[in-house]
């Protein structure tokens, strides 16, 4: 098999929650793009009907509405995808949420919003799906943990988010060791600052806090949400066979200062 021959996922089937927009979105074409069928799931329908459509090209690109933090939400998913595009071979867990604000001034409904989202609808998906995975033998997982769980990034107070970031990476490597001689790896993708249009809209508001990321980021420069198609391609695929457990950070070099 070439060396190119090993990124390809034709015939294949992957989800990728959270990805109606964004980082996901980008992610869940790249997917496509090789090959893949993909099930765009997210928790606004019509977004991800959205999405679909525009990415709808040589696979079948579907939408499912879920809700990461409600397991029989994440259960119906599994089930419904699997019977319109059949076992799923991939899982991108991408879906996530920050709430800024001071420790002192965070009310306990926000921080448990953030970890539901972040860490329990990880763990959710992972679960559920593994389970298929680990019927048939085979199967790859990608989290999305971020810079954010190896390093607290300034000037933006978000310790809930670093936390359940922090915590993605160590569900990440339990499940690896769990999950290792029964056919399925886990990988994370840990990416520094994206240019999305989230992030766009936060730095409207706070147009210095550019500044301070930039200064922080070797590469002098925010991440173009393109660049991490080939990694998540390249964690999906056989090219990282020998691969497990394993979190990447694609960060411009933040975390290596």
């Amino acid at each position: 098999m070439s060396a190119l021959e090993r990124f390809s996922l034709d015939g294949e089937t992957a989800i990728v929650t959270g990805a109606a927009q964004g980082l996901g979105k980008e992610m869940a074409d790249a997917l496509a793009e090789m090959g893949a069928d993909v099930a765009i799931a997210d928790v606004n329908l019509e977004k991800a009907e959205r999405t679909a459509s525009e990415l709808d090209g040589e696979t079948e690109v579907i939408a499912v509405e879920v809700d990461v933090t409600d397991e029989s939400s994440v259960e119906s998913m599994v089930e419904d995808v699997t019977d319109r595009l059949g076992p799923i071979d991939v899982l991108v867990n991408n879906a996530g949420i920050v709430e800024n604000s001071p420790v002192e001034e965070t009310p306990i409904e926000s921080w448990r919003r953030v970890v539901a989202v972040n860490l329990d609808g990880v763990f959710l998906c992972a679960k559920h799906v593994g389970r298929q995975m680990l019927e048939r033998g085979e199967g790859r997982i990608v989290n999305i943990s971020s810079m954010s769980g190896f390093d607290v990034n300034v000037p933006q107070k978000q310790a809930s988010y670093n936390t359940t970031k922090a915590g993605v990476r160590m569900l990440t490597q339990s499940l690896a060791v769990e999950w290792g001689d029964r056919g399925v790896r886990v990988n994370a993708i840990a990416p520094g600052y994206m240019r999305t249009d989230l992030v766009d809209e936060v730095l409207a508001e706070n147009p210095d806090m550019e500044e301070t990321w930039l200064e922080n980021t070797p590469l002098g420069r925010l991440g173009q949400p393109e660049e991490l198609r080939d990694l998540v391609v390249y964690l999906a695929s056989d090219a990282s066979a020998y691969m497990t457990g394993t979190t990447v950070n694609i960060d411009g070099g933040y975390t290596a200062r």
